[in-house]
């Protein structure tokens, strides 16, 4: 197989000069400046079209930011979520942050056929649909779907949805008592609609959560779908490789996806992963 040198010298060269930027991003603060476009062309010795390749993947990735008439200056640091490895599956400990939530809708409605079969029942059984702002320390992070049969929970209040531990409210208020969560994450953009939520630019790069969540009886409770910056949200593995001795599982669990506050605490969350790859047509 033949390799284009050109092609390869052109990447080899804007991954050189991506990571000479990303030593500038580490020596900073969030809301620090860079030097100019200029200044790193003349710095680094590449064109000004290496230079905004390596600065537009940057500003992709949410480690940059640039205002027009300004500059381009160091992005807020991003939400972390870190997956940590124990002898069974991965306890989950709390990210970072302040979180709250702002409602945009809360209907009771038929369930359809595509949220009955998530939730086992019939398309007209009646569900509450609620879609809810998550912010972290103010700014906004996610927005998220939550879909409820009605049935289990008959009375749920503007109240429970915005404040405190929604599964602590499950249990206190419906006696509906949380097990187990299925959850899938998949990368995505975001639409102008969701743009305009999240404060982002229309086709930003996000991560798509979706979850079931069953009681202690094998009852699916809830079916959530949500949408995280990517911009601002990352989720990290780490992996134990030796048979050794084992740390102590941390305690505190979150769930990714599932904001602090919104698990039962206690016993940590687990999480069993599974790698499926999906055939084109």
């Amino acid at each position: 197989m033949e390799i284009d040198a050109a092609a390869s010298g052109a990447v080899l060269k804007r991954e050189r000069v991506r990571d000479a930027i990303l030593e500038l991003i580490e020596d900073r603060s969030p809301g620090d400046a860079i030097p100019s476009e200029r200044a790193l062309c003349a710095e680094l010795g590449v064109s000004r079209p290496t230079l905004r390749a390596a600065v537009d993947e940057l500003v992709v990735a949410g480690l940059l930011v640039r205002e027009h008439g300004r500059g381009m200056f160091v992005a807020a640091e991003k939400i972390t979520q870190e997956l940590v490895s124990d002898r069974q599956a991965f306890s989950l400990p709390r990210p970072a942050g302040a979180w709250t939530s702002r409602l945009l809708e809360v209907r009771t409605l038929p369930a359809g056929a595509r949220v009955g079969r998530k939730l086992r029942m019939s398309p007209a059984a009646p569900i509450h649909y609620v879609a809810r702002l998550r912010l972290v320390d103010g700014s906004p992070m996610a927005i998220e779907y939550l879909h409820v049969p009605a049935d289990l929970v008959s009375d749920l209040t503007s109240e429970e949805l915005e404040q405190g531990d929604l599964y602590e409210h499950f249990v206190e208020r419906h006696d509906v008592r949380v097990s187990e969560a299925v959850q899938s994450i998949e990368p995505t953009v975001v639409t102008r609609a969701e743009a305009d939520l999240l404060d982002v630019p229309e086709l930003s790069p996000a991560l798509l959560f979706e979850r079931l969540t069953s009681d202690t009886r094998g009852r699916a409770v809830e079916y959530v779908h949500s949408l995280y910056r990517g911009d601002r949200y990352r989720i990290v593995s780490r992996l134990t490789l030796s048979a050794g001795d084992q740390a102590p599982p941390l305690s505190g669990g979150h769930h990714p996806g599932i904001p602090p506050g919104d698990f039962t605490t206690g016993t940590p969350v687990t999480l069993s992963t599974r790698g499926v790859v999906q055939e084109g047509a």
